[in-house]
């Protein structure tokens, strides 16, 4: 893999297809809180909960679902995941109240961590050793195009249609995911090996792998503080109309693939750079964004900005944390970081939520939000600092998911 999307697996778009499936129904509902706080009778806050209450499914899945599957063939568990992932969200557009809702969204979830995590080994195991974090940018590309194609046209969708409109939109997508994968996804030339998951848990409770860890809730919390909020932050702090919401959301996820991609390739050339280099980044777009919001031309360029900082970070977080699990189960490894992932999506939804609740007004989010990266910056240094105590980073990484494993 030399840079060109010709010599891109297949293997590797059908795990970015996956990832767009469970894109849209991670960032969607965003798009659609105020019809859904609307038709279920609760707050915005309330309905913000939804976010939060996923992102927890995640954390919790995360961990269970990689043990039960540790000995399942890669692909089969990836199937197997899909499958979950489409029949929740067929329940969330069945679910009478706010509270099957949230039931839904948590079955749902429980198989996002689990997929990224094992589709994070299988796609480093398609590529050259130096392409492992650029093989995990483009598999999160999924994430991104969901935000570019998917949320707008769920957001659209569920102002048109209701908001259930917008789950089974995303249950075909979540079969027509599961078609690709059967198809392009190449079975593994050996099944795992066999692992000690109370081996790998005291390993992920090391210094290094517990403050990488940490430094990916803080640095992803500050992005959901502000985005689990944007619907309403662009209609009464920006001024724009609910129809222009949509819209919008394309530069945020055209933001989203251009710093993916950036953080990809920065994470290989210099991962120790790239780490706390981003998370600062990221800060320091959310601490301007607190002025740009009130104007429509700045709102929409900083929206840009703040997609292509938040997901610059994600390469290096998960790099990062494999690095320092050297020694446990890699797709244990990965699926805690998912895990932590979304944790800090739950915190930042219920910071946001709690800032509101008590009477600070939207426009005030961005300069909170901007807080939590800043915050991670110096936890990265401070892992960066204990990693020097360990092995180099790059015996770490050089023994990440090797081709060998997938």
């Amino acid at each position: 893999m030399k840079g060109s999307f010709t010599s891109i697996p297949a293997g590797l778009y059908a795990l970015t297809a996956g990832a767009f499936g469970i894109g849209v129904t991670e960032f969607v509902i965003m798009g659609i809180l105020l019809e859904l706080s609307l038709d279920l009778g609760v707050t915005i806050p309330t309905a913000g909960l939804l976010i939060s209450g996923y992102a927890l499914g995640v954390v919790v899945g995360a961990p269970l679902m990689t043990v039960l599957t540790g000995r399942w063939p890669r692909k089969t568990a990836l199937l197997a995941l899909m499958v979950i992932f489409t029949l929740g969200n067929a329940a969330c557009a069945l679910a009478p109240t706010y509270e099957s809702l949230m039931v839904a969204r948590i079955i749902t979830a429980f198989a996002h961590g689990t997929f990224f995590g094992v589709g994070s080994i299988v796609a480093t195991g398609l590529v050259v050793p130096d392409r492992k974090a650029s093989a995990i940018a483009i598999m999160f590309t999924g994430l991104t195009v969901a935000n570019i194609l998917g949320v707008p046209f769920g957001t659209w969708l569920g102002q048109a249609m209701g908001w259930r409109a917008t789950f089974w939109a995303v249950t075909l997508v979540g079969v027509l995911a599961l078609v690709i994968l059967g198809r392009y996804v190449p079975r593994d030339s050996a099944p795992p090996e066999a692992s000690d998951w109370r081996r790998d848990l005291r390993v992920l409770a090391r210094g290094p792998v517990l403050i990488g860890l940490l430094t990916t809730v803080l640095g992803f919390g500050g992005t959901f503080t502000v985005f689990t909020y944007i619907a309403p932050l662009l209609t009464r702090v920006s001024g724009f109309a609910e129809t222009a919401v949509s819209p919008i959301l394309l530069v945020f996820g055209g933001g989203l693939v251009v710093g993916n991609l950036v953080g990809g390739r920065l994470a290989d050339r210099h991962l120790t750079r790239a780490l706390p280099g981003s998370l600062l980044l990221l800060a320091a777009v959310l601490g301007l964004m607190a002025f740009a919001i009130h104007d429509r031309i700045l709102a929409i360029v900083f929206i840009g900005l703040f997609g292509a900082a938040a997901f610059a970070t994600v390469p290096p977080l998960q790099m990062w944390v494999l690095a320092r699990a050297e020694g446990a189960g890699q797709s244990l490894a990965a699926s805690f970081n998912i895990g932590a992932f979304n944790l800090g999506n739950a915190m930042g939804a219920w910071l946001g939520g709690l800032a509101l609740e008590h009477g600070l007004r939207l426009g005030d989010l961005p300069w909170i939000a901007a807080l939590v990266p800043l915050a991670a910056t110096l936890t990265a240094l401070l892992g960066l600092r204990l990693a020097r105590r360990h092995a180099p980073t790059t015996t770490a990484l050089a023994t990440v998911a090797h081709p060998s494993e997938c």
